[in-house]
């Protein structure tokens, strides 16, 4: 996300809430595409991380764009972490370890998601080239260890590395060492959002497998084909992984902002600092938990927009619908998780299955009842398969398939281990 709302419109029922998610039902025609994309920045000479400050830094990346795109700065604590468009067509923001993100426009085909990621590495590279920085499109970064790895200066990070030790084991690594492209896709009403998160759900352990790209750790191949999708198994069981109840018969906007209610948070904006809420939930907050610890302990529709971002499953729910699943990659591959996700757009669009989603084909799953050890090193499951809830982000990220398939080495024709920057 790439700056947090401020919005001091009160609450004053969960009604109001569930109608925030609902006010993003819009018509077919008004329906959009966006995609969000983060690399990693490291010096050519020697594959160092860059750091937030000085001559060549992260911070001199941001003021060069600000000046070739005529963006808004977005300031915290007087630094500059981030920039958007001021009409709301893109943001390009940081996360924690430095990767760089662009949060992508409303656009309406994958052609037009192509040409402005084309578009974008292409201002970026003017300066960073001079500087001797490129990118790296990867799900990790393989190398740099996570004390090596650069910490962003955003206030909203520093509450994060504080609690996230205290939830799960691998949080840090999660934000600091991982990278994404997600896609974000619009829905018609309460029943298309309900069709298109259910088709999305059981499709996301295909996008990992598909796009799965993180097989380094610490400079050494780690054992799965995706450690970014791994990780999250134990970052933040309250926020994270698969929400069951999204696939009842009745799934509303409702049931999605009870579950939100009961996740703790992160923190609340006052007077333009960052304050501390994690032990505390919207719910909590909502009865009063934060009265005499925080100005204005009322939550206002600022604060349920910004506690929306901090959730994590596997796609979450806004205005519109955020799919999760796909590893960072290169240029061409930025486009890839969109056109899948375009065609589950239009697969969940066409008529219900009478009795669910069809089997895996073929006797006992076909290619996934092939064992790992016969597969293609590089084998990946063919696209007409349909995923249930039993393929896990496990299983996608272990094997870049289906079926029980235990710990094996990444194939050696996944990525080099040199840093091959962005083309």
């Amino acid at each position: 996300m790439a700056r947090d709302t401020t919005d001091e419109t009160p609450i004053s029922s969960v009604e109001e809430m569930a109608a925030y998610l609902a006010s993003g039902c819009k018509p077919k025609d008004d329906w959009r595409i966006g995609t969000e994309h983060e690399k990693f920045p490291f010096f050519t000479e020697d594959n160092s991380p860059v750091p937030y400050d000085g001559e060549r830094s992260i911070r001199a990346l941001l003021e060069g764009m600000q000046k070739t795109l005529g963006w808004s700065p977005i300031m915290d604590e007087g630094r500059i972490i981030g920039l958007y468009e001021p009409t709301g067509m893109g943001a390009i923001s940081l996360e924690p370890g430095g990767q760089f993100e662009l949060s992508g426009a409303p656009l309406e085909s994958i052609h037009q998601t192509c040409r402005e990621s084309n578009a974008h590495l292409a201002q970026l590279r003017q300066i960073a080239d001079p500087l001797g920085i490129k990118f790296l499109g990867l799900g990790a970064s393989p190398k740099w260890t996570l004390a090596e790895t650069p910490r962003m200066p955003k206030s909203r990070y520093d509450i994060m590395r504080a609690y996230m030790p205290k939830v799960g084991k691998e949080g840090l690594d999660m934000m600091h060492r991982t990278s994404t492209i997600q896609v974000n896709l619009d829905f018609a009403s309460e029943a298309d959002m309900r069709k298109k998160m259910q088709v999305s759900y059981r499709l996301q352990p295909i996008a990992t497998a598909l796009f799965a790209n993180s097989p380094f750790t610490d400079g050494r191949p780690n054992g799965l084909l995706s450690w970014r999708a791994n990780i999250w198994r134990d970052t933040d069981n309250d926020r994270a992984g698969v929400l069951p109840f999204v696939f009842a018969d009745d799934f509303g906007f409702m049931d999605y902002t009870q579950w939100v209610l009961d996740v703790p948070m992160y923190f609340v904006l006052r007077e333009g600092k960052y304050r501390d809420c994690t032990h505390v939930t919207f719910r909590q907050f909502m009865d009063g938990a934060l009265e005499g610890e925080i100005p204005d302990a009322r939550p206002n529709m600022g604060d349920w927009t910004n506690h929306l971002s901090t959730v994590f499953p596997e796609v979450r729910l806004k205005k519109f619908l955020e799919m999760r699943g796909a590893d960072g990659g290169p240029w061409r591959r930025i486009s890839g998780p969109a056109t899948a996700s375009s065609s589950m757009r239009r697969a969940a669009s066409a008529r219900p299955f009478r009795n669910g989603f069809p089997p895996l084909p073929g006797p006992a799953g076909s290619w996934a009842s092939t064992p790992v050890a016969s597969r293609s090193p590089c084998a990946r499951p063919p696209t007409t398969i349909w995923a249930g809830l039993p393929w896990t982000r496990k299983a996608a990220a272990r094997s870049g398939g289906f079926g029980p398939v235990g710990r094996r080495p990444a194939p050696a024709c996944t990525v080099p281990i040199g840093l091959p920057a962005i083309p």
